[in-house]
């Protein structure tokens, strides 16, 4: 047993740490393991994986203006250099503010401020914005789910959004279901999610489906934020054991994790340690990580990591002893219940496996960066890092990798090889991935290398152990890792170049996405007293106020009964104005999904708009018509009923897009809510009745012809006027008075329609330009 390998298995959910074994820390339950086994997206041992990515960073820097410098930038991260490899688990770690969740949205492309330069690539090739949205999943740190679907819906729903269109239902029902089993969520399925004000899932529920919907398309690449946060010890290894078993398929994982008990840190392959935004480690994750610190961050930093490497080591060389008193007691014990069978069948975790994770590797590192850091040694620990073996065994990888990505291979990562293929491979002579066609080649200084895994072939192939110490003769520096991937990996395939050129950023058209989102999330508005109260209650309420206000008034043409008729009219044009507040919400409340959904490629702007104003248009026309109609007969208002409810249809439809557009541009609710009652204050001085179109001052008769309650309102007039038209003021008559003599309602219509086409247009390029989320 080599005590300084402190790496996890390469491939399923039960975890190797220092030849250890923490299986029986799977909290999630055998059924768990065996439907993440039995997946059908789990690839054999032999088939070689075609699925994951690797990710090449090199000199990565990202900056942003000074918050407290004018005219300066402020570097969130510097020359930051590594590589993530398909079918491994990356941890990035650090102290708040480090650069962690910078890093991991600058990868996934998530950024929406700043300045980026140098090297970034998936597979060799520079990633679109497209294909990060197709073919990548991103677990957000705090959940955005439609908290009226269960999860069995919030799956499918994705999965119909995210998955081709010429796949069949069927065969996306069974994708859910096989991932609710590999999840452990199917015995909350069909349990509704919930929100803040409704009981649903429990959060370690809730964070699996927040896994669950970045992984029904199956990504090459899953990146997390913070998925233990807010979740206690037993419910974060659940959770992070359950993304572990994900690699089995070559899936490559990057995760920000921040405090992270023993057990789930020794499920991550790597860890990269970040202060202010330079790398302090790449690496191994474990006591290569200890053993770096004790050697290379000098006295101060290294002291509690020189400690617990100290221990490490004294629990290790013990642990031989207790596994042999161990084992002995457990014969024993076997033989006298006649089951000596039973007990060496029987699996027991090690004694070192428990001793290792007795102590909290990932507490100390990430204590003596933050110390350091205090101390302001952030940037002595990034130079000492820059100066180590380690770094430069790192950067000649890369360098490896880059050279083999521009020759168009090293996009993919290889099978899982034999233990002999693993080693042969860290030394670039490996000849192990050649049954699909794809030879190996030796890098740079494999020539010197054949007399050393002549020399260690015995030790390689005896034990995990014997891997490590042949791969430490070769590599320059003891902390470089044995990367599971080959050196020289399969040729990027012909189906991953056409992903990485796609440049499209959904997978299906605008028209299934707009089916889609009716399909789940209007029908089940449309089912929600919450959602229908504030589009009906306010409508209902002042249609019967002017019901019984004005009952009977409207074929009263007498002189004294006009000033109520125009009155009743143009409270009947306001009422849709003030009425779109309640339509606000809609945009402002939903942007976190909105933006979460968009970036995962869910659907277009243009789809999601569409889809708020099919859900919106198709309640008006019902309540329209059936308002519209006790009102005016009721009323007993003179002209065309259809004039009238029409132009209350598409008032309140210029309502509701005028709504969206004041929402999308509002950073706030509280901001919303002040800007739109506001600005429809200002339309009433303009709309004709309060002052006549002809005695506005000549500076401020452009408003008024943009004002759409002028149009509604005058429709409004010259339907019930047109065939009535009496003396009202002198000898004018009062569609002179008001400016409308001659006016035609159906043009005035028409007018009104213009604003809805206006104002929508507008709505869409807020939605799709505005962004009140930096990132």
């Amino acid at each position: 047993m080599s005590t300084a390998s402190g790496a996890s298995s390469r491939g399923g959910v039960d975890v190797d740490v220092e030849a250890g074994d923490v299986s029986t820390y799977d909290s999630m339950g055998k059924a768990g393991a065996a439907a993440l086994a039995a997946s059908p997206s789990t690839t054999s041992s032999g088939a070689g994986s075609s699925k994951g990515l690797r990710i090449l960073m090199k000199d990565l820097t990202y900056t942003v203006p000074s918050n407290t410098k004018k005219g300066e930038v402020a570097y969130l991260l510097r020359d930051v250099s590594a590589f993530l490899e398909p079918g491994q688990m990356t941890a990035l770690m650090g102290p708040s503010g480090s650069g962690k969740t910078t890093l991991l949205d600058l990868l996934a492309g998530r950024k929406t401020v700043g300045k980026t330069s140098g090297h970034l690539s998936f597979g060799g090739v520079t990633p679109t914005k497209q294909f990060l949205r197709r073919y990548t999943g991103y677990v957000e740190q705090f959940d955005t789910l439609l908290g009226d679907l269960t999860v069995r819906e919030m799956l499918l729903y994705t999965a119909e959004l995210k998955r081709p269109t010429s796949e069949p239902l069927t065969e996306k029902k069974e994708a859910v279901d096989v991932l609710l089993k590999r999840l452990a969520l199917t015995p909350c399925a069909d349990v509704r999610i919930g929100d803040p004000l409704t009981k649903g899932i429990s959060g370690g529920q809730a964070k699996r489906t927040n896994i669950g919907i970045a992984l029904i398309s199956n990504p090459r690449v899953l990146f997390l934020d913070e998925p233990t946060s807010g979740l206690d010890s037993y419910t974060a290894n659940e959770v992070m054991k359950v993304v572990r078993g994900l690699t089995s398929d070559g899936t490559t994982i990057a995760a920000t994790i921040h405090s992270p008990t023993a057990a789930t840190f020794a499920l991550f392959d790597r860890v990269m340690l970040l202060v202010r935004g330079q790398v302090v480690y790449f690496g191994p994750q474990g006591l290569p990580a200890l053993e770096f610190a004790a050697s290379e961050w000098g006295p101060a930093a290294a002291g509690t990591a020189s400690e617990l490497l100290a221990l490490h080591r004294a629990a290790s060389a013990a642990a031989p002893a207790i596994e042999a008193a161990a084992a002995a007691t457990a014969g024993g014990a076997a033989a006298a219940a006649g089951d000596e069978d039973g007990a060496k069948k029987k699996k027991k975790p090690s004694a070192s496996s428990i001793a290792a994770l007795a102590f909290n590797d990932a507490e100390v590192l990430v204590e003596a960066v933050t110390e350091a850091d205090h101390r302001g040694e952030a940037t002595g620990l990034a130079t000492a890092y820059a100066q180590s073996r380690l770094a430069q065994d790192n950067a000649r990888q890369i360098e490896l990798y880059m050279a083999e990505g521009a020759a168009g291979r090293g996009g993919l990562g290889g099978s899982k090889p034999s233990g002999a293929c693993r080693v042969a491979a860290a030394l670039g002579v490996s000849k192990c991935n050649s049954s699909k066609g794809a030879s190996t080649k030796a890098a740079p200084e494999a020539a010197a290398s054949v007399a050393d895994v002549e020399q260690g072939a015995a030790a390689a192939t005896a034990t995990a152990g014997g891997e490590q110490q042949l791969v430490r003769q070769r590599t320059s520096s003891p902390f470089a890792a044995v990367s599971s991937a080959t050196t020289s990996s399969l040729s990027v395939s012909e189906q991953v170049a056409k992903e990485l050129a796609t440049r499209s950023e959904t997978v299906t058209p605008w028209f299934w996405g707009l089916w889609t989102l009716l399909k789940y999330r209007s029908s089940k508005n449309y089912c929600n007293p919450g959602w229908l109260g504030p589009r009906i209650a306010d409508k209902l309420l002042i249609s019967l106020i002017i019901l019984t206000l004005y009952l009977g008034v409207g074929d009263n043409f007498a002189a004294d009964n006009l000033i109520n008729i125009q009155s009743s009219l143009f409270m009947w044009a306001l009422l849709p104005a003030f009425g779109a507040a309640s339509y606000v919400p809609a945009i402002v409340l939903e942007r976190r999904l909105f933006v979460r959904e968009r970036a995962d490629g869910l659907y277009r702007v243009f789809t999601y708009l569409a889809a708020k104003l099919v859900e919106e248009l198709v309640l008006s026309v019902i309540i329209t018509l059936i308002f519209s109609s006790y009102v005016f007969y009721g009323v007993q208002l003179r002209g065309d009923w259809v004039v009238f409810w029409l132009v209350y249809f598409i008032d309140l439809s210029v309502g509701i897009v005028l709504a969206y557009l004041v929402a999308a541009l509002s950073p706030n609710m509280d901001v919303a809510n002040a800007a739109l009652p506001g600005f429809v204050v200002t339309l009433l001085f303009f709309a004709g009745q309060l002052m006549t179109v002809d005695s506005i001052p000549p500076w401020w008769q452009w408003y008024s012809r943009i004002d759409p309650l002028r149009y509604a309102w005058g429709a409004l007039m010259v339907n019930q006027f047109e065939h009535n038209d009496v003396i009202f003021a002198g000898d004018q008559t009062i569609l002179q008075y008001y400016g409308l003599a001659g006016a035609d309602k159906w043009a005035y219509i028409g007018y009104l329609s213009l604003f809805w086409i206006v104002f929508a247009t507008l709505a869409l390029l807020a939605l799709t330009y505005v962004r009140h989320q930096k990132r």
